[in-house]
């Protein structure tokens, strides 16, 4: 079965095939969890073809296929697929009604990937294609279909909201049309800078300056191509204007992914692709909170009231964790599981992890002050610190990922959290006890039964501040 290590595996890392992440799909899978596909070509040799080669990948299911306008939008809505793959020009007309039905398809169906065959490389019909936006498009070549592996990646991209460009077109993207000797030397740094698909930010840095500064000087730039426009200069700035467009779209991408996904994890997927396919062993602290007697506060406490506390409180732990470069892995109900070390390690992952612990310990009795004057049940916490190692990797489907670490040390700092009481208590592992280098004032709890082992573990308690 191709996956997405198989790409990487075949084409490599620094393949020319420009790709951006997705979000998600709206799209349906098959009943065996198959991307489903719908083809559309008015060429029936090339239609079947491409369908042979889709139908040797056991991941997709070709669900039908149409040879114009009028067939595509109408088996998009009776089949509702996931990936629409398409000619440009097919009947009535041979223009472009390829490119238009997949917009009308995603106009009704938002959410169905695009993948758009064409044997044309005027950059003009990408540009035509991506003009609102290349989330969930992909732009391929016909005389590359023979790589059923490029394809079959681009199949995988548009279906979970990636973008994938044909390197061909990549590189008239961005190489405009215009006289030489018109920039100056400044103007052509700058040229280059986007054009490369750098970030305004990354811009700024390498050039001493502020993203404004790099967006008022974008504009200029724009302005002077756009000066005494001819035909080739005006292609050349919509160009421009486009690349500036992705590069906009990938920074608001990248911030939605850093509000979807654990503290540094989205920075790591921007700049290390490979990390998505990628398993990696590393040494970390976990560390477990959980509110006392939080039955007991929801069953006397408003739900709505609750909810806002739930969020308070949930913020200043997500701000303690953060401000010692700690991951939030996941919030369920009052509970929060956090790990240091990871996605980058780091040799004082268990420094960090006990002061962020005396952190949320501190912030929490400072909100717990407030909601007591409002009548409100305070929400004291016991944490659980466990350090050693763990697997770490995002697991889940092509329709959704979760960054996760496993591993026993996980479950014992579960066990461990279970053991800090009363409210207000932490309670750390031998390990954690050995990796930490600071003068941390400690009591030996000896060693403890904990649920789930049949050998006692050796704990302690971190005493509290006077």
């Amino acid at each position: 079965m191709l996956c997405r290590g198989c790409w990487h595996h075949h084409a490599g890392p620094d393949h020319p095939l420009v790709r951006s992440p997705g979000i998600g799909s709206d799209g349906l899978v098959s009943d065996d969890g198959r991307i489903t596909v719908l083809l559309a070509d008015d060429n029936l040799l090339v239609r079947e073809g491409v369908r042979v080669l889709l139908t040797a990948d056991p991941a997709l299911d070709v669900v039908g296929v149409a040879a114009d306008y009028d067939e595509l939008v109408n088996a998009a809505s009776e089949l509702s697929p996931q990936v629409v793959v398409t000619d440009i020009r097919m009947p009535p007309n041979f223009q472009n009604e390829g490119i238009e039905a997949a917009k009308e398809v995603r106009k009704r169906h938002p959410g169905t990937g695009v993948v758009i065959l064409s044997q044309y490389d005027d950059p003009e019909y990408a540009i035509s294609l991506l003009e609102e936006g290349a989330a969930g498009y992909a732009y391929l070549l016909k005389d590359r279909v023979s790589d059923s592996n490029g394809l079959c990646r681009a199949i995988r991209e548009v279906a979970t909201g990636g973008s994938m460009l044909d390197p061909q077109i990549v590189q008239s993207l961005v190489t405009p049309v215009r006289d030489d000797g018109q920039l100056t030397p400044a103007e052509e740094a700058l040229l280059r800078h986007v054009a490369e698909g750098r970030p305004t930010k990354a811009i700024a840095a390498s050039m001493k300056t502020t993203p404004e500064a790099v967006d008022d000087a974008v504009e200029a730039l724009f302005l002077h191509l756009a000066h005494d426009i001819s035909a080739g200069r005006a292609g050349a700035l919509r160009r421009l204007k486009l690349l500036q467009q992705a590069i906009v779209e990938r920074e608001e991408q990248g911030e939605t992914l850093s509000r979807l996904l654990p503290g540094g994890l989205a920075a790591k997927l921007r700049t290390d692709r490979e990390s998505l396919d990628r398993t990696e062993r590393l040494t970390v602290t976990v560390l477990m909170s959980d509110v006392r007697g939080y039955s007991g506060i929801s069953e006397r406490t408003d739900p709505i009231v609750l909810a806002g506390q739930l969020n308070t409180h949930r913020a200043e732990m997500n701000a303690a964790i953060l401000d010692e470069d700690g991951t939030v892995m996941q919030y369920v109900g009052d509970a929060v599981m956090a790990v240091f070390g990871a996605p980058f390690p780091s040799d004082d992952h268990a420094e960090r992890a006990m002061r962020a612990a005396a952190a949320m310990h501190e912030r929490q009795a400072h909100v717990d002050e407030t909601w007591r004057s409002q009548g409100l049940d305070p929400f004291g916490m016991g944490i659980g610190l466990s350090t050693g190692e763990v697997a770490a990797a995002l697991l889940g489907s092509a329709e959704r990922l979760e960054y996760t670490v496993v591993g026993d040390t996980v479950n014992l700092a579960q066990r461990l959290q279970d053991l800090a009481r009363p409210a207000g208590s932490t309670v750390i592992s031998q390990a954690t006890a050995d990796a930490l280098s600071g003068d941390w004032p400690l009591d030996a709890m000896g060693n403890q039964l904990v649920k789930g082992r049949e050998q006692p573990v050796e704990a302690f308690r971190l005493r509290p501040s006077s």
